[in-house]
């Protein structure tokens, strides 16, 4: 029952959230700000772990195709689909459901903790559309950065591949065009703008509402970063069933 009660907690504070908005004069400066906390600050990571991602799936789809009837091709293909469809919407938005929500929770829970969230309620502001809003907004440059990942996928597979002696850049290329269907850019595009959305309420939620000291905030980020996670794997099912199915 308690988990049942937190969910409506939870969208109760998304309508909290769109209420009487903050003048669009400190909103503007707000959403640059979490732009370049939430977004711009984490692309190294991204495309660090995309770079490696992509190459440690085509050396595992080579080494496993080791008959001869097969053709080289079909790693770039299997390379492509895996990036595309899961690695980078999917693994990275779990990687940056750690570093970007721990510290939405962390930096949000201190707040609560040192009475800033108290003191803006007392000053007529709406606290949730404050603190959250501009997160939300920030996050929806977010599929910039899958964008890059994906990019970078494909080409740190196209460089594994190529330069481990596993098949040639042609035989590559060809399998990264062969049965391209459009509407996989677009599903991963779509998947990863709710995960987006996630990654801004569901650790806000757990900061926000948090109670006791900063031992508890600590707390907070690991629950949140958890509860994350579950949410994004199973978003993921339940959207992979209705547009794929």
């Amino acid at each position: 029952m308690i988990h049942l009660s937190q969910i409506g907690s939870y969208f109760l504070m998304l309508r909290e959230v769109f209420k009487k908005p903050t003048k669009w004069r400190i909103m503007k400066t707000l959403i640059l700000k979490e732009i370049d906390e939430l977004v711009y600050s984490s692309l190294g990571i991204i495309i660090f772990i995309s770079f490696f991602i992509g190459a440690v799936v085509t050396i595992q789809t080579a080494l496993n195709l080791s008959n001869p009837l097969i053709p080289k091709n079909l790693i770039g293909f299997a390379t492509r689909q895996s990036v595309i469809l899961e690695f980078a919407p999917t693994f990275v938005s779990i990687i940056m459901a750690g570093k970007v929500g721990s510290y939405i929770t962390s930096s949000i829970g201190t707040m609560r903790v040192t009475e800033q969230i108290d003191a803006l309620e007392v000053m007529g502001v709406n606290a949730l559309n404050y603190l959250v809003f501009p997160k939300i907004i920030a996050m929806l440059f977010y599929p910039f950065a899958i964008a890059i990942s994906m990019y970078v996928g494909i080409f740190g597979g196209w460089l594994a591949g190529v330069f481990g002696g596993f098949l040639t850049s042609a035989d590559f290329i060809t399998g990264l065009t062969l049965d391209f269907i459009p509407f996989h850019i677009a599903y991963a595009f779509i998947k990863t703008l709710i995960f987006a959305m996630i990654i801004a309420t569901v650790p806000s939620f757990h900061g926000f509402y948090m109670k006791g000291g900063a031992l508890e905030v600590g707390k907070a980020s690991t629950t949140s970063f958890v509860w994350t996670s579950v949410v994004i794997i199973i978003l993921n099912y339940i959207l992979t069933q209705l547009l794929l199915g």
